[in-house]
């Protein structure tokens, strides 16, 4: 299992059905790849009920494109198996009945294999449906397809996360991708972007694409502020460990030391000591804390908690966005997505995409905290600086750290 490839040049503004053949079949390929060294029994484990079976990721989104894409676009297309529309719609209600989340472990049938030749069986579809598309019918399969070229670089992302802590379960400590390694960080001074008040726009900007809750672009009046250059650190977080962070209930939000109690967190997920040493199960199996990296794997309760500590907070998500427009955060993206302060609630004059697409984004706008920048399992041009993230405040199995402001 290797990390989604890193195409240079994966967006081409070219509207044409060779351009888009090619990024469809390099996306599709990626998934693959994340699961070609997964075997049969990987692929169908579901830890807890926030992650996914691998499996179930390869056939949904395959079913995405067959939803959105091919019944509606493509004449004379049969489905694969009109069955798996229950099985792997996610949470699209207006479409129909789903099996229960919590449940997808159980889904042993179909197998991978045969998920395999589903996926076979929509490329191939969607081969045809680019090949004898006009021009005219061209423009209005794009926005479709790139929406599901973008959801499914979602699920890569997914597919990493989910096994990863399927396989923390595992006392053997097996390694996901014995060859993988945390990319290397910026070298850059410690010190802080300064923002000055007054108002600034923010959202996406250009012609390219965005999820629907990136828009529209709007002002925002910011105060004077300074964002760290710097992601906290390991060397940061142990510093927390050893002053008794984990155990100062007066650093922490109420809800959040009601759930650190609950769940016995004593340092980030899948960090354990042993004989006296701090290891961290990674995607090449377990390895010795660096200190030098990024803290990951950490809720939003720990990183408001870390920030209190250090006598700072976390900044709003309009303030990373204006700080990381002047590329000064040299490690903005591909290191760790960063939480924020910002509740991820619709942006003034949001509308949500027409239909049942419509249920992608804007139904979750309630109760969830909003992540900056991408990790370093994002696939590149699945990142860009108006992406807006999101997970509730709890849950920390997602390659997740912080900045600090004040």
């Amino acid at each position: 299992m290797n990390a989604p490839r890193k195409p240079d040049d994966d967006y081409c503004p070219a509207n044409t059905a060779a351009h888009w053949l090619a990024r469809y079949r390099r996306i599709r390929a990626d998934t693959e790849a994340l699961a070609a060294g997964l075997s049969p029994e990987d692929q169908t484990v579901q830890s807890m009920p926030d992650a996914s079976p691998s499996k179930w990721h390869r056939a949904h989104v395959s079913w995405f494109f067959e939803q959105f894409l091919l019944q509606p676009l493509l004449p004379g297309y049969r489905c694969f198996d009109p069955r798996y529309a229950f099985l792997f719609n996610s949470y699209y209600v207006s479409i129909g009945p789903r099996y229960e989340r919590v449940q997808r472990g159980l889904i042993t049938r179909p197998s991978a294999a045969e998920v395999s030749d589903y996926r076979n069986h929509v490329d191939t579809a969607v081969t045809r449906l680019l090949e004898q598309a006009t021009p005219a019918q061209l423009n209005d399969i794009a926005p479709i397809l790139e929406l599901g070229l973008q959801h499914e670089q979602q699920h890569q992302e997914l597919i990493c996360t989910d096994i990863l802590h399927a396989l923390s379960h595992n006392p053997l400590h097996p390694a996901v991708a014995p060859g993988w390694a945390w990319p290397t960080l910026p070298v850059h001074t410690t010190g802080t972007v300064d923002i000055q008040a007054g108002a600034y726009a923010i959202g996406h900007a250009d012609e390219r694409f965005a999820f629907d809750n990136e828009t529209p672009r709007h002002t925002v009046w910011l105060q004077q502020t300074h964002l760290a250059t710097r992601l906290v650190s390991n060397a940061d977080w142990l510093a927390f460990i050893a002053d008794g962070g984990y155990a100062t209930p007066g650093l922490w939000l109420s809800d959040g030391w009601a759930h650190a109690r609950q769940q016995a967190w004593l340092a980030p997920l899948y960090w354990r000591q042993i004989d006296g040493v701090w290891l961290s199960l990674t995607l090449a199996g377990l390895r010795e804390i660096d200190p030098r990296l990024p803290a990951c794997h950490i809720s939003y309760y720990e990183a408001d908690a870390f920030a209190r500590w250090a006598g700072q907070r976390l900044p709003t998500e309009t303030e990373w966005e204006v700080a990381a427009s002047g590329g000064e955060l040299k490690d903005a993206f591909g290191h760790v997505w960063q939480w924020t302060s910002s509740a991820y609630a619709p942006y003034p004059g949001y509308r949500p995409l027409a239909g049942s697409l419509g249920e992608y984004n804007g139904k979750f706008m309630v109760n969830q905290l909003v992540l900056r920048g991408s990790a370093c399992i994002t696939p590149d041009s699945h990142s860009r600086l108006s992406y807006r993230n999101f997970f509730y405040p709890h849950q920390r199995w997602q390659f997740s750290g912080l900045r600090l402001a004040h």
